[in-house]
C-alpha cells in the first residue's frame, strides 16, 4: 500500500508524540480538530448519480468506518459524500443567532476583522470580488445555515466529551523520516464566518516536520525500556517544517527549523491556523489570499508580465515599503483575507487544551485507504471550492494526493539533501568533477597536439602555389582549432572554479554550515503590516460602496448623457482613482506615474507622426559621427 512506514504504530507514535505541534486559533474560531469517529457516527453516507437526485445509503447513527467502505462506486461519475447536518428551519436559525449575539456580549470571545477587506485592495480586485459573490447564486454553494448547523451538533460534541485529536503518519524516503500531523474539522466556515472564499463540510489539514539521521538504516529498538526508546528518536533530528495552507505545494511551504521566524517551544512548532480555513501559517496576523478563477488565467499571465516590466524595466513603485501589502496583489485574482492571530483557544503540549493520545494511520484504517468519496456535502460546485474535500489520501477526483505518496516532493525538498547526507554528496560530486577535469585534460592536450600538427603541414605546403586551395583548408582548420581549443581551456577554467568551490563548501559543512536556511523563499506568504491598515472608517465605508456607486453611475450616464458616455466614464474613472491615492496616501505617486505614461504615451505618438524626419535625423548623425571619428584616425 502506498505510503506506510515498516516501523512499529508504538513506536511511530512516540516520535510524532514528541515533537507534536501547537495550534493557535483566531478568537471567533467555531471548530476544532477532531478524531473522525464522533462525526461518522452523526453524519450519513450519499451518492450523487449522474441526473437523478442524490441517494441516501446509510442514515445517521448507523455510519461506522467499515460502512462507510462497503458501498461499491462503479460509476466514475458518480459521486460518494457525507452530510453532517441538515438545514436549520427559520426558527432555529433565529434562535441560534440570537443566542451567539448574547453570548458576544457578555465575554470577549467574538472576531473583530479590523480594517475592512475591500479597504485593501483596489477596484478591480473589488469587482472581481462582486462577480465572485454573484456566482455563488448561480453556482453551487453550501446553504448559510448549514455552518450554524454544524456548529450546533459541533457543540453538543464537545459537551458530550471534550477532546482533541490529530492523525499521525510517519513516511520514510531517501534519508528524511517525515511526520505528518492529520487535523480534521467538522466544518469550514471561512465565508460565513470570516468573509472568506468558501464553506464546506469537513476540513482536513496538515502540517509535516522532516527530520533527518546520519544512518539511513537507523533500527528501530527491540527493547521496550524508555531509555532504548529515547535513544532511538535522538537519532531523528528535525531540519525542515511546512504548513499547508490552501492548494499551495513547493519550496514556500517550508521552514528551517532555526529560521527564526518558526516559533517553537521545547520541540513543539507553533502553527497559526487560519480562522474558519484552517490553513496554517508561521507568524500571527492577517494574511492576504488571492484566489484565481479559471477563466481568468490569461490574463492573470498578461498582468503579471506588465508588472514585471513596471517595475523592473521602468523601475516605478514596488509595493515593498510601509504602506503596501508586502507583494503587489494581481488585480485579476480574487481578494480575500485568512486572519491567523493566535488569539483564541491554544492546543498541544503545555497548553490549556492539550491532545489526546495520537492515532497513527496504518493500512489497517479502512476509511483511509478504501473510502475515495467526499467527506462531506456535495454542493456541485463546478470551482470545487464548495465541495466538500476528500480524505488526507485523496484528492476530490479520487486520485492519491501529492503530500501522501510524495511529501519529500510536495515541500520542495527533494532536491535538497538531509544534512548528514550533505558532505558525502559533495565529495561524490567533487571526485565526479575531478574526473571530468582530468579527461578534458587530456582532450586539450589532444587538441595541442593536433594543432600544432596542423600548424607544421600548413607552413610546410604555405610556399607551394599549385597547394592554394589546401592552404585555404588548412588556414580554416587552424582557425576552427584554435577556437575549439579556447573553448575546452575555458571549460577546463570553469570546472577548476568548481572544484574549488566544493571544497570550500565541504570544509564548511565539516565545520557545521548548513546553508542559506531561507535562500530558497522566493514568495514565502507572510501577514499584511499594520502601516498597511492605516486606512479610517471614511475609507471602508468607500471601499464597499464604490463599486456599486459605479455601477450607479453608469446607469445614470446611459439613461441621462448618453452622448457625453465615453467623456462621463473617464471623468469618472480618474475622480475614483484620485479619491483612492488620497485615502492611501499616494497622491505624489500617482501624479508621478501619470506624468511618466504621459510621456510614454506623448514620445510613442512624436516618433508615429514624426518618424521618417527622425529615421532621417538619426541617420544624418551617426554619418557624421562616423566621418569625424574616421578624420581623426587619418590626423593621428
Amino acid at each position: 500500500m502506498i505510503g506506510f512506514s515498516p516501523i512499529a504504530p508504538r513506536l511511530q507514535a512516540a516520535l510524532l508524540q514528541r515533537y507534536e505541534p501547537i495550534l493557535r486559533f483566531t478568537r471567533g474560531e467555531n471548530f476544532f480538530p477532531v478524531d473522525v469517529d464522533r462525526y461518522l457516527q452523526a453524519a450519513s453516507l450519499w451518492i450523487q448519480r449522474p441526473q437523478q437526485d442524490a441517494e441516501c445509503l446509510v442514515p445517521p447513527g448507523q455510519l461506522t468506518p467499515e460502512r462507510l467502505v462497503e458501498a461499491e462506486l462503479r460509476n466514475p461519475e458518480s459521486v460518494q459524500f457525507l452530510r453532517f447536518t441538515d438545514p436549520l428551519r427559520p426558527r432555529e436559525m433565529a434562535e441560534h443567532y440570537a443566542h451567539h449575539r448574547l453570548e458576544s456580549r457578555h465575554a470577549d470571545a467574538d472576531f473583530r476583522p479590523g480594517t475592512g477587506r475591500l479597504a485593501r485592495v483596489g477596484y478591480t480586485a473589488r469587482m472581481l470580488d462582486a462577480i465572485f459573490n454573484v456566482t455563488l447564486l448561480a453556482r453551487g454553494r453550501v446553504p448559510g445555515d448549514t455552518a450554524a448547523a454544524s456548529a450546533i451538533a459541533y457543540n453538543r460534541m464537545i459537551q458530550q466529551r471534550e477532546g482533541y485529536s490529530y492523525y499521525g503518519r510517519v513516511f520514510q524516503e531517501g534519508g528524511w523520516t517525515v511526520l505528518q500531523y492529520w487535523f480534521f474539522y467538522v466544518f469550514n466556515n471561512w465565508r460565513s464566518g470570516f468573509s472568506g472564499a468558501n464553506d464546506h463540510e469537513a476540513d482536513w489539514e496538515m502540517i509535516s516536520i522532516y527530520l533527518s539521521t546520519e544512518d539511513a538504516e537507523a533500527e528501530p529498538p527491540i527493547d521496550p525500556k524508555q531509555a532504548a526508546l529515547d535513544a532511538w528518536m535522538y537519532q531523528y533530528q528535525p531540519t525542515w517544517v511546512a504548513y499547508a495552507a490552501h492548494d499551495d505545494n513547493g519550496d514556500n511551504l517550508r521552514r528551517s527549523w532555526h529560521d527564526p521566524e518558526l516559533e517553537r517551544v521545547g520541540l513543539h512548532p507553533v502553527v497559526y491556523v487560519g480562522a474558519g480555513s484552517h490553513a496554517g501559517y508561521f507568524s500571527r496576523g492577517d494574511y492576504l489570499t488571492e484566489i484565481e478563477l479559471s477563466f481568468l488565467s490569461p490574463l492573470v499571465r498578461v498582468t503579471d508580465a506588465l508588472s514585471t516590466f513596471w517595475h523592473e524595466s521602468l523601475r516605478q513603485y514596488r509595493s515593498t515599503d510601509d504602506t503596501d501589502i508586502p507583494h503587489p496583489n494581481n488585480i485579476f485574482l480574487v481578494p480575500f483575507i485568512d486572519y491567523a492571530r493566535g488569539d483564541g483557544l491554544a492546543i498541544g503540549p503545555g497548553q490549556p487544551q492539550e491532545w489526546e493520545t495520537p492515532m497513527v494511520l496504518t493500512e489497517a484504517d479502512g476509511w483511509l485507504t478504501g473510502y475515495r468519496g467526499l467527506w462531506g456535502f456535495f454542493a456541485r460546485d463546478p470551482f470545487a471550492g464548495e465541495n466538500a474535500p476528500a480524505g488526507p489520501m485523496y484528492n476530490r477526483d479520487r486520485t492519491v494526493r501529492r503530500a501522501w505518496y510524495d511529501p519529500v516532493g510536495w515541500a520542495g525538498l527533494d532536491k535538497a539533501p538531509p544534512p548528514g547526507h550533505r558532505l558525502s554528496l559533495l565529495e561524490k560530486r567533487r571526485a565526479e568533477t575531478q574526473t571530468q577535469l582530468r579527461a578534458l585534460e587530456q582532450k586539450i592536450n589532444d587538441s595541442k597536439q593536433a594543432a600544432r600538427r596542423l600548424k607544421v603541414a600548413a607552413e610546410a605546403i604555405d610556399s607551394e602555389p599549385h597547394l592554394k586551395q589546401m592552404q585555404i583548408e588548412y588556414r580554416r582548420q587552424m582557425v576552427k582549432a584554435e577556437e575549439e581549443l579556447a573553448a575546452l581551456q575555458r571549460e577546463a577554467m570553469e570546472l577548476r572554479e568548481v572544484l574549488v568551490a566544493l571544497g570550500r563548501q565541504a570544509l564548511r559543512v565539516r565545520e557545521g554550515f548548513q546553508g542559506n536556511i531561507r535562500g530558497h523563499l522566493e514568495r514565502p506568504r507572510e501577514p499584511m503590516p499594520e502601516a498597511a491598515f492605516r486606512a479610517g472608517r471614511l475609507a471602508e465605508v468607500w471601499a464597499a460602496a464604490s463599486i456599486g456607486l459605479m455601477m450607479v453611475a453608469f446607469v445614470a450616464l446611459t439613461y441621462f448623457a448618453r452622448q457625453y458616455l465615453i467623456f462621463g466614464l473617464a471623468s469618472l474613472l480618474g475622480l475614483y482613482v484620485f479619491i483612492e491615492a488620497t485615502f492611501r496616501g499616494r497622491v505624489t505617486r500617482l501624479v508621478t506615474s501619470v506624468t511618466l505614461a504621459l510621456t510614454v504615451v506623448a514620445a510613442l505618438v512624436l516618433f508615429y507622426e514624426f518618424f521618417w524626419s527622425i529615421l532621417s535625423g538619426l541617420t544624418l548623425a551617426a554619418g557624421a559621427y562616423l566621418l569625424w571619428q574616421n578624420l581623426r584616425e587619418l590626423q593621428e
